[in-house]
C-alpha cells in the first residue's frame, strides 16, 4: 500500500483493557517465535518502501518479543488459511487484524486485544443512499463486497442484513483490496472497513472515496496462537507492560496519524 495515505482528523482508536502489568516478565530464553501475516492491512501491516514487512501489529510482536528474550521469524500466508496455520502449529502466532470473537476462540487461542477499532461504511464519493445500517438493509438494490470470512464480511451479514451468510447481495472477493476496487468501479456499493482502512482508501484516491454514517460497531483485535500455546500468558503480561507504560499509545499514534506525513 502507498505510505502516503491521509488519514480522517479525529479518528476514534481505543486501546482495550489489558490486566494489570507483571512486575518482571517470563523469560523464553533466546525462543524463535515463528509469526505469520498477510503483509495488506495498512498500517498494522503491509510492505514498506524498501519491501520489507512494516506496521503496527510488526512492531507490538517484535516488541514483546524483546521483552520476553525471544526473536520472532516473520513469514507470510493469505487470509483464508491463516487461522488454520496457526491453529495446527505452522506458525506459533498470527496477526492481521484478527477480531476477537466467540466463534474463533472455539477454534484457537487470542491475546488479550491490543486496541479496538471501529467499523464504517466506505462507500464512492457520489453515494448518497447509505447513511446507515437501516438505510442499507432495506435499499434491495444495495450491494456489499467483502473478503470471505472477515470481519468485514460477518458485520455485513450479521450487523446490517438478515444474518443469512448466503445472502446474494454481500459479494465476496480475494481479498479486500479487489472489494474496495469493485466500489469504485460500481459492482458493488459499500465495503465495510475500519476508520484506518477507510481513510487509507480516501487519501490514496481523492474523490473517489468517501466514509458513509456513524460507526457500525466496535471490534477488539488481538494475535491468534496455536490452541493451548505456553505464550499465551507471556504474551499478554508484556502487552499489558506495553499499555502501561504508554509505549501502545505511542506506536498506535504513530502508524494511524503521524507515518502518513512521512
Amino acid at each position: 500500500m502507498n505510505s502516503k495515505f491521509a488519514f480522517l482528523a479525529g479518528a476514534a482508536l481505543v486501546l482495550a483493557a489489558m490486566p494489570a502489568t507483571a512486575q518482571d516478565l517470563p523469560d523464553l530464553g533466546g525462543r524463535t517465535i515463528h509469526a505469520v501475516t498477510e503483509n495488506a492491512y495498512y498500517p498494522l501491516n503491509f510492505a514498506g518502501p524498501d519491501g520489507e514487512g512494516i506496521g503496527l501489529e510488526y512492531d507490538v510482536i517484535n516488541e514483546v518479543a524483546k521483552r520476553l528474550n525471544a526473536t520472532v521469524e516473520w513469514d507470510l500466508t493469505a487470509w483464508d488459511v491463516m487461522i488454520e496455520s496457526v491453529r495446527t502449529g505452522q506458525f506459533d502466532i498470527g496477526a492481521d487484524g484478527i477480531t476477537i470473537t466467540e466463534e474463533r476462540e472455539e477454534q484457537i487461542d487470542f491475546t488479550d486485544p491490543f486496541i479496538t477499532v471501529e467499523q464504517y461504511f466506505l462507500v464512492r464519493a457520489d453515494e448518497d443512499r447509505i447513511t446507515g445500517p437501516e438505510s442499507f438493509a432495506e435499499n434491495t438494490d444495495l450491494l456489499f463486497g467483502a473478503q470471505a470470512g472477515t470481519s468485514s464480511f460477518y458485520t455485513a451479514i450479521y450487523d446490517v442484513l438478515d444474518g443469512d451468510e448466503a445472502n446474494p447481495r454481500v459479494k465476496t472477493f480475494d481479498s479486500f483490496g479487489a472489494a474496495v476496487q469493485a466500489v469504485k468501479s460500481g459492482d458493488v456499493d459499500a465495503v465495510i472497513a475500519d476508520q484506518a482502512a477507510s481513510a487509507g482508501y480516501i487519501g490514496a484516491d481523492p474523490g473517489a472515496f468517501k466514509q458513509a454514517g456513524a460507526a457500525i460497531k466496535s471490534d477488539p483485535f488481538g494475535f491468534i496462537l496455536t490452541p493451548g500455546s505456553d505464550l499465551v500468558e507471556p504474551f499478554n503480561a508484556a502487552l499489558a507492560q506495553l499499555r502501561d507504560e504508554g509505549w501502545l499509545d505511542e506506536r498506535i499514534n504513530y502508524w494511524f496519524f503521524e507515518y502518513a506525513a512521512e
